[in-house]
Formats: C-alpha cells, structure tokens, sequence
C-alpha cells in the first residue's frame, strides 16, 4: 500500500539497518521515474543516476563512505550525480540543489512503499568517480541506499514550529 505523502513525510526516517532483501522490480522503477519526475530550474534535469546492485560494489561504496559499510546491506545504492555546472545544458547555480530534489523524491516514494533510505553525504569524491568511471566535471551529491528496513527508529525531536517559522519578515526568537 502507497501511503499519503503527508504521512510519508512525518514518518519517514533514516534507515541504517536493512534486511537483505532485493527491492521489487517494480518498486524500483516508480522510486527512479519518482525522481525523473522532479522539478528543476528551466526544466534542465542535470542529473544522472548510477543504481548500484553489485554486492562487491556495494561493499565498496560503504568502504569509500567513511566505512559506512551497513549501507551495502541495502537492495539497491542510488549514485545521484550532477551535470557539469559549466555545461550550457545546465544552470550552474541550481544544478546541485535541484539533484537534492530528484533525490528527496526517492526518498519519499520508496518510504511510502515499505523501504528505508539514508541520504550518504560523507565519502571520498574521487574514489566514487574511479570505482564507477564517473567523468571529472560532474559532481558526485550523495549515495542513497534503498531497501527493507531491519529496524523502526523512534521518531527524532525538531525544533518548535515557531523557531523555524517566520511571517513577512525575519524575527529574532528572545
């Protein structure tokens, strides 16, 4: 069952434990078409994604990001990459923010569906390009690991609503 994407939103959480369990054929192409159908600046689209199944790549990755090696238990390692931010194809400005919206899709569509994700940031760039022959003007965003949470993580504290929140203008909270 697909749930709402409000109750997506307010319970997703990020999964560090995966059963070791492939994703649904299916599933895997709604979450990719998920981020194909993501908004960017003129419509570029200056993304790319590598889905990674491997095990010893998987392993790999997991080695390259700090030795996060959990997340090569995942189904699937979604790669996201932007385009060359010199590229004429792609507004420099935006290309990296609008890959972390194609990726925040993902993310929400393969919660919605039973699978548990963690947005990777902390790896070794260059190592990532060697391991997937990834060209040297495009800019590695981060590793998502997609598969069937092994664990419910309780739900994490956020700051009020009227910290964050401000009307017309900015105001200092005393």
């Amino acid at each position: 069952m697909i749930m709402e994407v409000i109750e997506a939103i307010q319970t997703r959480r990020s999964i560090r434990r995966f059963k070791p369990e492939p994703l649904q054929e299916e599933h895997l192409k709604k979450i990719l078409e998920a981020a194909q159908q993501a908004p960017s600046a003129g419509n570029k689209q200056p993304w790319h994604f590598i889905v990674v199944r491997d095990p010893d790549t998987k392993a790999r990755l997991g080695e390259i990001a700090r030795n996060q090696t959990w997340i090569s238990n995942a189904g699937v390692i979604i790669v996201a990459l932007a385009m060359d931010k010199k590229s004429p194809l792609v507004y420099e400005k935006w290309a990296e923010r609008d890959v972390m919206i194609a990726v925040e899709h993902m993310v929400l569509s393969a919660w919605s569906m039973g699978y548990g994700t963690c947005w990777i940031g902390a790896f070794t760039e260059e190592d990532i390009k060697d391991l997937l022959d990834i060209p040297q003007e495009m800019t590695v965003i981060n590793l998502l690991p997609i598969g069937v949470p092994d664990v419910n993580p309780e739900k994490r504290s956020r700051k009020p609503f009227e910290e964050i929140f401000h009307y017309e203008r900015y105001t200092t909270i005393t």
